[in-house]
């Protein structure tokens, strides 16, 4: 090999350059132009044609993804900055042409220009193609997991319909089995008739020896049913497809979910592969709510990021929303996360027994309609406040939510306030508490807004009242305050009836 010209491709003879001809690396180290590798690549010859190794193996299906030698590429711009500086004589030499002759400086600045965007487009193509060839690796593994699938799912389809052909035989050999016994229950009353109808000796004789037969094939046919109904393998593989298909089932999500296009994250500065990474990667973090980028603020607003949480009471998740500036984590429900739905561990939020946040919130609702919500600043110290935090979130499997006001005490006049909070019975005779202890350092107080205890037993330890009105000489023991919202609890006061009023929705005010 002539080493003597590192600018030029060894396979072809032509020089590199910055736009067809740009030099790329083989994974040997030896370095030859792009149209050359595509011939290689095009005739499933890709082997070195320096040193001979052989890179079939790689599977490589696209030139871009080789690298391009960018080392070669500035040597070969150096080089070539070199042969046009003149050489240094004593005689004096002519000034270099600046471009061809009868082209004016602007029209060569113009060229220039062009030359220059022409070639950072080129550049920008590679580094689409590029992305492009990585992309499509991707979407191939995707058609293979479908085809994976479509396997799995035609498995089911011929245990059904094995299944299926089971269950028919079984459904044929009843069918006969009740025509037999029903001919031999015929035949046994037409033997009683003739028993009881008898007159003559010989008559009984012929009578009890008919008996005796239809005895025979009657308890014969009863022994059959016996042993051979239920077939336990038709029943038993009946059973366990259903329950198998059954589950499949149930996570496919409706068409509309199924088919609906998740917003992504990037923007149109982001590469494919970001974008792809965003799309399929569905778990965002708390720092990423923090954060709170133009991304992130589109996927809450559109209702697709959800805390989930996994425990005894199996797998729930909770919506995050978005009001005035305010991450709100409503009360656990009983039921996973949408299909397109970006995840966050419940956990990462809140702890095993408290909340971090002491802003919780009610949506109240009445006459079929949500009518506000209630801001409530606990006192987190206090096991009370973090009882009716415990209630807000869902996490211990009870909540307030769907839970309706009980009763209003002293209406229209001084302490005036509200009752509400039975999760277990909804009619004012439950709500057990959800803490070992609720004794605690609470304050005393009757001034409006306040949020307090009703009773101090176990068997309705988490109802609660709101107070409406100010009454000096009737005081409670008070965990929270109402921080905004509290017109909301008087228009409910005054509905006529308080039993209509529900606490519609709940949860905490996220502070991250």
């Amino acid at each position: 090999m002539d080493n003597d010209k590192p600018e030029e491709c060894k396979v072809c003879f032509d020089n590199f350059d910055e736009a067809l001809r740009r030099p790329r690396s083989l994974p040997c180290g030896h370095t030859f132009c792009t149209v050359c590798i595509v011939d290689m690549i095009k005739n499933s010859q890709f082997t070195c044609p320096n040193c001979r190794a052989d890179h079939n193996t790689l599977a490589v299906t696209d030139v871009t993804q080789l690298p391009i030698n960018y080392g070669m590429e500035s040597l070969i711009r150096r080089l070539k900055g070199v042969s046009f500086k003149p050489a240094q004589t004593k005689a004096p030499t002519k000034p270099p042409q600046d471009g061809p002759k009868g082209i004016s400086k602007k029209f060569r600045s113009l060229l220039q220009e062009q030359k220059n965007n022409i070639s950072s487009l080129i550049t920008a193509c590679d580094e689409k193609l590029s992305q492009l060839g990585k992309y499509g690796k991707k979407v191939k593994h995707l058609k293979t997991e479908h085809n994976l699938l479509e396997d799995r799912l035609n498995g089911l389809l011929e245990q059904n319909k094995a299944a299926k052909e089971l269950v028919e035989q079984e459904e044929t050999s009843v069918e006969d089995m009740s025509t037999k016994g029903e001919e031999g229950k015929q035949q046994l009353q037409a033997v009683l008739e003739c028993l009881e109808t008898v007159n003559s000796a010989q008559e009984v004789v012929m009578a009890i020896d008919d008996a005796d037969q239809r005895s025979v094939v009657t308890e014969d046919w009863i022994q059959k049913c016996q042993e051979q109904f239920p077939n336990v393998n038709t029943v038993h593989t009946s059973v366990k497809v259903q329950e198998s298909i059954g589950l499949a089932l149930e996570m496919i999500p409706t068409e509309a979910a199924a088919t609906a296009a998740p917003l992504h994250l990037g923007d149109s500065a982001s590469t494919i592969m970001e974008k792809f990474d965003e799309i399929t990667t569905n778990k965002l973090t708390v720092d990423d709510l923090g954060r709170m980028t133009e991304g992130v603020k589109r996927q809450v607003e559109a209702g697709r990021v959800y805390a989930v949480h996994q425990d005894q009471h199996g797998l729930r998740s909770s919506r995050i929303t978005t009001q005035y500036g305010r991450l709100y984590l409503h009360t656990l429900q009983s039921q996973p996360a949408p299909l397109h739905a970006h995840t966050i561990q419940f956990t990462d939020f809140v702890g095993a027994l408290d909340c971090s946040s002491t802003l919780v919130f009610l949506d109240l609702g009445w006459a079929g309609s949500t009518r506000g919500r209630v801001h409530i600043r606990l006192s987190p110290d206090t096991p009370r406040g973090r009882q009716f935090t415990l209630l807000c979130t869902g996490q211990r499997g009870h909540t307030y939510a769907n839970t309706n006001f009980l009763k209003v005490c002293n209406k229209g006049r001084e302490g005036e306030c509200v009752v509400g909070g039975d999760y277990q019975y909804n009619d004012g005779k439950g709500g057990a508490p959800l803490l070992p202890d609720l004794q605690g350092d609470y304050r005393v107080s009757g001034s409006a807004g306040d949020v307090g205890c009703c009773y101090g037993g176990d068997t309705r330890g988490v109802q609660f009242s709101i107070s409406t009105r100010y009454r000096s000489s009737w005081l409670i023991e008070v965990f929270g305050k109402v921080e905004s919202g509290l017109e909301v609890v008087k228009a409910a006061v005054n509905h006529s009836n308080i039993r209509e009023v529900t606490v519609v929705d709940c949860g905490v005010v996220l502070t991250i």
